[in-house]
């Protein structure tokens, strides 16, 4: 069945197709009977407006595109819903697209959101794709970075001082007297997590304890959880007696792998556990865990705002917001009572 046109629409109320989309773009200028009328036959015959043909005629879409780099990560999720929730009220929407941390998946969401001429573009970058984003933007397509600094600030970001929060959350161990540290987390080639071993590596430096660095593929469950069961597979006394994980997903894996891997570990009593985002799962683990908290929602609600403003002035001097981290201290650090 061949769709619906406005013509059709027009056919059916009476009216000009020039009436019909007043009705779509002005109503206010149209006589009440008339709009009725027009609404009457939109639904009489299942008319959908063609709002990608109308946007795209205009140079510009009503969405927003938005790359994460692991959307099974409940930080990106809020930091969607935190975007989603800003775009709305300029009566925007945002598209979401998962990176899984690749590269190829990464440029196919560019191409794709650049096809759709979005408003604009919100990416937690897998790679260094600075080359790309001001060709976005030399074609009226502004772009701000999410969960990231700009190395050279020629773009705006909303991020965390994950550097901090490294320093942060490994100063907490050593604070409830752990010595032998491990920070498991990768892979390297996410700012995130360099950041966070850096951060982590300064605190160790500044006293007496000492950081074992564990590389992992991926910030999953999976990931941690085979970090863990290494661990455990040490001797007692080869064991760290704290672990730094570089996001609470794979803190969580770990926390499964020293619980039920067969040889229990007790958490915190023999290993101390944190770690990093402060995810809702966080708090309801079978050893609620310590982490140090990002404001995800904040941070999605601000990179909103910024794109808004770059695409309605494309002059505007790019800006740097960088949230500081909050240490949340739960059972999986607590000294023994």
């Amino acid at each position: 069945m061949a769709a619906v046109s406005i013509r059709d629409v027009a056919l059916r109320a009476g009216v000009s197709v020039g009436t019909v989309s007043n009705v779509l773009n002005r109503p206010e200028i149209v006589a009440e009977q008339t709009v009725t009328r027009v609404h009457d036959a939109i639904d009489a015959l299942g008319f959908i407006r063609n709002d990608a043909a109308r946007q795209l005629r205009a140079g510009r879409s009503k969405t927003i595109g938005l790359v994460v780099l692991d959307v099974r990560n409940p930080f990106f999720t809020d930091i969607a819903r935190g975007a989603e929730d800003q775009a709305a009220e300029s009566g925007l929407t945002v598209l979401l697209g998962n990176s899984d941390e690749s590269p190829v998946r990464e440029a196919t969401y560019l191409d794709l959101f650049d096809e759709q001429r979005v408003h604009g573009i919100l990416i937690s970058p897998y790679a260094d794709i600075t080359p790309r984003l001001i060709a976005l933007r030399n074609r009226g397509i502004p772009a701000v970075l999410v969960d990231r600094s700009s190395g050279d600030e020629s773009f705006s970001s909303v991020s965390v001082d994950d550097l901090e929060g490294g320093r942060m959350a490994v100063q907490h161990l050593i604070d409830i007297g752990r010595r032998r540290i491990a920070f498991i987390g990768g892979p390297m080639g996410i700012r995130q997590v360099t950041d966070r071993l850096e951060g982590a590596r300064r605190a160790a430096a500044a006293s007496d304890a000492r950081l074992e660095v564990i590389e992992i593929e991926a910030l999953s469950v999976i990931a941690g959880r085979t970090a863990g069961a290494s661990i455990v597979a040490r001797a007692p006394e080869d064991r760290p007696d704290a672990i730094f994980a570089a996001n609470d997903l794979v803190a969580m894996g770990v926390l499964q792998a020293l619980l039920m891997q067969g040889v229990e570990v007790k958490v915190p009593g023999e290993v101390a556990l944190i770690g990093y985002d402060d995810i809702d799962f966080a708090s309801a683990a079978v050893v609620p865990m310590s982490s140090i908290r990002q404001p995800s929602t904040l941070i999605g609600q601000t990179a909103v705002e910024i794109l808004l403003e770059e695409a309605a002035d494309p002059t505007v001097q790019s800006r740097q917001v960088v949230f500081q981290p909050e240490l949340v201290v739960r059972e999986s650090t607590r000294p023994p009572h």
